[in-house]
């Protein structure tokens, strides 16, 4: 009896054990298919604002990739203003998020909320505005900010002869906003090609206003830009002096600088519109390079951007380095953030179908073609 007894609790016993192996396997695969469905993966996207059509795509490109990739993707637009993003970053880091994607408003306004997102150790990737002072930016995704100024210099250069000693021609600079650490390597960009042109006077700024403070415009604001090139026009060139050159350095200034030249009578067949540069290849602004308007902007294909940014984000969730291919340029002012930066292109009237619509990025429907 005694035997019986014993042999019937050992089998009891193997029972058991099998029973609680079998129910760890199955927490195990719960476990594991939460984090593969997302559970673990929140990443935040913080973009500066839905004014410039760029930034709507650059939102709608990365929360694409991302799900697609199996994060979920909680994406913020901060209408422009510091304290907003602030807030939405402090928000995100509360509600859980592993990684931050960053386009800063104010490069230099994030370094409380960093310090927040560090301690509760979220990484950041700092997207294609560098974030100023702050040692808790991990990487910096962008595109190659002074070859985008190079590309208009040198479009100018092109198109007005200077290599081959033509001149002088007139022409007025702008810069882009202050507070985007970018707008200064765009500007130095453009000039590392205009500035020996302006220097032997082949070209020829009327208005003297050649620095970057005093060329710069707030916000990007298409509105101020006209309001300045008014100002330039009615004291520069009000006797009938031809302006032959815009050095813009984004669509939406290029679009203040031909409204208020439009004002003026430019933009006929009698008196066409002078170069004038741009950057981001808004659809308004790539109608009006195939109309002939608007000479040539900087295509910066989002879709590549949003693709390295969301193998950074792979590699950081996986505990790894990510990809780099500058550590040497972008310094912030407390450290040198590994940084990637992707290719930009310029477009004209003779390669933006095949660059931007055999490509996919635009149908001609989007641009009213």
């Amino acid at each position: 009896m005694k035997k019986i007894l014993s042999l019937i609790l050992s089998a009891m016993l193997v029972l058991s054990i099998a029973g609680c192996s079998s129910t760890g396997s199955k927490q195990d695969t719960k476990e594991v298919a939460k984090q593969g469905d997302g559970g673990e993966k929140l990443v935040g996207v913080c973009m500066p604002e839905k004014y410039l059509q760029r930034w709507v795509q650059d939102g709608n490109n990365m929360k694409k990739v991302l799900e697609e990739k199996g994060y979920k993707v909680e994406i913020q637009y901060a209408n422009n203003d510091v304290n907003t993003q602030v807030s939405q970053i402090e928000n995100m880091v509360t509600s859980g998020v592993k990684v931050l994607v960053i386009a800063s408003i104010d490069g230099s306004a994030l370094t409380d909320a960093l310090k927040q997102a560090s301690e509760s150790g979220v990484k950041v990737i700092a997207y294609d505005r560098l974030i100023m002072n702050s040692e808790n930016v991990d990487y910096y995704a962008t595109f190659d900010n002074f070859k985008v100024g190079q590309l208009q210099g040198q479009y100018i250069e092109d198109k007005l002869g200077l290599k081959e000693g033509k001149g002088s021609f007139n022409i007025e600079i702008f810069s882009g906003s202050p507070d985007d650490n970018n707008a200064k390597f765009f500007y130095d960009g453009a000039m590392s090609v205009l500035s020996p042109y302006i220097t032997n006077q082949k070209l020829i700024v009327k208005s003297n206003q050649v620095d970057f403070a005093k060329c710069a415009i707030q916000g990007w604001k298409a509105e101020t830009a006209q309001s300045r090139m008014d100002n330039l026009l009615s004291a520069n060139y009000a006797s009938g002096a031809k302006l032959d050159a815009v050095l813009a350095p984004n669509d939406a200034i290029a679009r203040g600088a031909m409204a208020a030249l439009k004002n003026i009578g430019y933009g006929s067949a009698d008196k066409p519109y002078p170069i004038i540069t741009g950057q981001d290849c808004e659809k308004s602004n790539v109608a009006s390079i195939a109309k002939g308007e608007q000479s040539m902007s900087v295509f910066k294909d989002t879709r590549a951007l949003a693709n390295k940014v969301a193998l950074m984000v792979d590699a950081l969730m996986q505990g790894k380095e990510a990809e780099v291919n500058d550590e040497k340029t972008y310094n912030n002012g407390v450290k040198v953030v590994p940084s990637y930066l992707c290719e930009p292109v310029a477009i004209t009237k003779d390669n933006y179908d095949k660059i931007l619509i055999e490509s996919g990025y635009y149908t001609k429907e989007d641009l009213g073609l």
